[in-house]
Formats: C-alpha cells, sequence, structure tokens
C-alpha cells in the first residue's frame, strides 16, 4: 500500500535527520507555490524520498495558488544570475523559459530511466524543447472536475448535472434553500479555470482548440462564444458576496463544511478533501464539469531545471530521478489529488475519482480531446493568457455585456499577439 510507502520515506528520513543535516552531501534549492494544505503535504513526499538519499532540500516557498507570484519571483532571481536548482513551472512557462536558454540539459538521466516510453506524448511536448529534456513532469492535473457535496445534494433531491441547464437548475434550487451553489474564489486564475470549463461544456473539444489554443478570431468573436459569456454571467450570480480574493483552498473549505454545494476546480482540491478525512468519490462527489464528459483538459506541474554550476548538476540529476521514479510518482500523487505523468503506475491504490482520471484520459487521448488548460498555463502563451484572464475577470465582476466581452476577447488576444 501507498501509505507503507510513505511510512518507509518518513522511517528513513528520522533516521537521516538523526545524523544531522551536515551529513548531507548534497543540496537543492526549490522555488515553488505549493503552500496550502493538502500541496505541501504533498511535497513533503518528494523532501523525504531526496533525504532518504542524502541530498538536502534548500525550500523556497512563494505563496498564490495561481503561481503568478512565483513567476515574478523566479524572473527576478534569473535576471540577478542566482537561479534555483530548479523551480515549479507549467508547460508554457517551461516552455519559454527553455526558448530563452536559461535551462539545463536533463536528458542523460531520461535516457538511462526511459521517460520517452513512459510520459504521454501531450506532456512531452513541454517537457522536451529542442531534442532535450529540460524539466521532469510531476503529475497530470485536470482542471474541469465538478466537485460536489454528496450530502447536501441527497438532502436536496439533486443528481449530479451533466450539462450547464441542469447545472443552473441544481444551482437555483440550492439558492432558494439558503445554501451557495458555487464555492468560488475571486482571483483571475480561479475565474478563468470556470471560463474553460464553459468553454469546453458549451462548445465541444474542437471548439476549445479553435477559439482558445489556436486563438481564431472568428471563434473567439462566435455566437458560441457569447453563450460561453452568458453561462459565465449565470455563474457569478450563484457566488457569495465574499468570494473576491479567497484563496482556491478557502473556497473548497466551503465545499466541505457545507456552505455550498458545488465548486468547479481542478483535483488538487481532492487533497484538501482527503487531509478533511473526507472520501472522494463518495463525501464529495466527483463528476466531469457540464458538457465535458469524453474530453480532457489537462496541465501538468515540472520542475524546470535551470543551467547551474558543475558542482549543483548532481543534486539536481538526482532530484530528477527521485522525481520520475515510479514510487514517488504514486506516493506524491496519492496525496496530491493528481494522476502520475508516468502512464505505467497501477491504478489500484488511486481512489475513485483517480481512476476515473486514469480511465477518462485515456479515452480523451483517442478522441482526440486531450487538450491543454488555458487558465493553468498550457493552452496558450503567458502574454494571451493574461489578456484572456483580465477580460474574464473584468466581465466576471462587472455588468459588462456577453457580447461587449466577446468584442474586447477579440481585440485583447489580438494585441497580445502582436
Amino acid at each position: 500500500m501507498a501509505f507503507t510507502k510513505t511510512s518507509k520515506l518518513l522511517a528513513t528520513v528520522a533516521f537521516t535527520s538523526a545524523i544531522g543535516s551536515a551529513a548531507m552531501a548534497q543540496e537543492v534549492e526549490v522555488l515553488h507555490w505549493w503552500t496550502a494544505g493538502g500541496e505541501a503535504a504533498a511535497l513533503n513526499v518528494l523532501k523525504e524520498d531526496l533525504a532518504s538519499k542524502n541530498v538536502g532540500w534548500q525550500d523556497m516557498p512563494v505563496a498564490g495558488g495561481g503561481g503568478e507570484a512565483a513567476s515574478t519571483t523566479l524572473k527576478a532571481r534569473v535576471a540577478a544570475g542566482n537561479p534555483p536548482t530548479a523551480a515549479q513551472m507549467l508547460g508554457m512557462q517551461l516552455r519559454e523559459w527553455a526558448n530563452e536558454g536559461a535551462l539545463g540539459d536533463l536528458s542523460s538521466v531520461a535516457e538511462e530511466n526511459n521517460w520517452a516510453e513512459v510520459v504521454p506524448a501531450a506532456v512531452q511536448e513541454f517537457a522536451v524543447n529542442d531534442g532535450k529534456w529540460v524539466g521532469a513532469p510531476v503529475n497530470i492535473h485536470r482542471p474541469n472536475w465538478l466537485w460536489i457535496n454528496a450530502e447536501i445534494f441527497d438532502a436536496q433531491g439533486l443528481t449530479p448535472p451533466t450539462t450547464w441547464e441542469e447545472f443552473n437548475a441544481a444551482a437555483d434550487k440550492l439558492q432558494e434553500a439558503g445554501i451557495t451553489p458555487l464555492a468560488h474564489g475571486g482571483q483571475p486564475w480561479q475565474d478563468a479555470t470556470v471560463f474553460d470549463d464553459v468553454v469546453l461544456g458549451i462548445g465541444g473539444p474542437d471548439f476549445y482548440r479553435k477559439a482558445i489554443i489556436e486563438a481564431d478570431m472568428d471563434a473567439l468573436g462566435s455566437d458560441t462564444m457569447v453563450q460561453v459569456f452568458d453561462q459565465m454571467r449565470k455563474l457569478s450570480g450563484y457566488v457569495d458576496e465574499n468570494f473576491s480574493g479567497r484563496d482556491w483552498n478557502l473556497a473548497t473549505a466551503m465545499l466541505l463544511n457545507g456552505e455550498a454545494g458545488m465548486q468547479l476546480m481542478g483535483d488538487w482540491a481532492k487533497g484538501e478533501i482527503i487531509r478533511a478525512d473526507m472520501v472522494p468519490g463518495e463525501d464529495i462527489l466527483c463528476v466531469a464539469a457540464p458538457g465535458t464528459e469524453g474530453s480532457y483538459l489537462f496541465n501538468t506541474d515540472f520542475f524546470g531545471a535551470f543551467d547551474v554550476s558543475e558542482e549543483s548538476k548532481p543534486a539536481q540529476m538526482e532530484l530528477a530521478a527521485s522525481i520520475m521514479s515510479k514510487e514517488f510518482q504514486e506516493a506524491f500523487n496519492l496525496v496530491k489529488g493528481s494522476i502520475p505523468a508516468r502512464t505505467d503506475v497501477a491504478p489500484d491504490n488511486f481512489d475513485a475519482c483517480g481512476q476515473k482520471a486514469m480511465e477518462d484520459i485515456v479515452e480523451a487521448a483517442d478522441n482526440n480531446a486531450l487538450l491543454g488548460s488555458m487558465a493553468h498555463g498550457h493552452g496558450q502563451t503567458s502574454s494571451v493568457q493574461r489578456a484572456m484572464f483580465d477580460v474574464v475577470t473584468e466581465h466576471f465582476n462587472s455588468d459588462m455585456s456577453s457580447q461587449d466581452a466577446v468584442e474586447e476577447l477579440q481585440i485583447a488576444v489580438e494585441s497580445a499577439m502582436l
């Protein structure tokens, strides 16, 4: 069982700690934004694994669930000529840093451990640049989940919605019962997460690819996109009045303690569910966001390897090897809520939601419906992503009409692409 593996790691760490930190022959400095409870617990699995290999961990956490603050900090570190050993990145960030020539080369450890044979092709598109591995993928997250408080739905006689019309009907009933229908934090990346779900759910995978990934102006200005913003306006009426600025894990807490009935959020929310001693798939139901069954938005956390000094490279390679081991991939993702970046990890120890994700990603890949998430750094460049964030958040927090939002979206995206 995974708990046994984790216990072994903990025992090893205890032994290593008893020897003293001075015994650590190598050290890695890692910049990341995993500071929420479930995320921090997941990261500890990696720290413990490295400690068992006599590699010390110099932590550099930068709070902020979407990683914006971490990205700003990272840019300052690199500009000052002092990059960390590795930094948590999303796909487009990894690609952009690689294109600037700032990243090192993990190809030797990748070839030795056959990464190319076990990492999905869609993930490799970000991890490999100009023929060399520049980052180690930690996981595969699915942002298009709808989480449901089962007790609330049972009490209200509701069933999980599969369309946006059904979602709205359920939300109306919850609102009439005095329950906040949608737990949400008013931060641009969270608004964009919901927007991703609505675009995919209303338009389907081909429309999402055209409008979001290809930034096709006709698709961005279409009647379908107007319908997307119409639904976003409905959703803005289903959140509580204190949503502005709320961190995602605090919104998840609303779902867990019965203040809210639903949340549209990635499967990192599952880490919070587990920490609350609740069972994913039972106490908190997991279903694909309305209209997105059969499709799979994905984002992967990578640790990008910066071009470091020769004396730091052995520790960097050890970090990469640890990240990509089957044992770590299972132990980490069981805690984090995601699924492994390796396709050869058995699903047996994963809960119902994790097993469904493993099944669904295969189906989506076969149907050409495995798509990088814009909200989570895999669907667009950072400049276009920011432009989309701005329009989506402005619309969500104002009385802007859907038609005006569509026109603003076209203008913003076109300007960002110049």
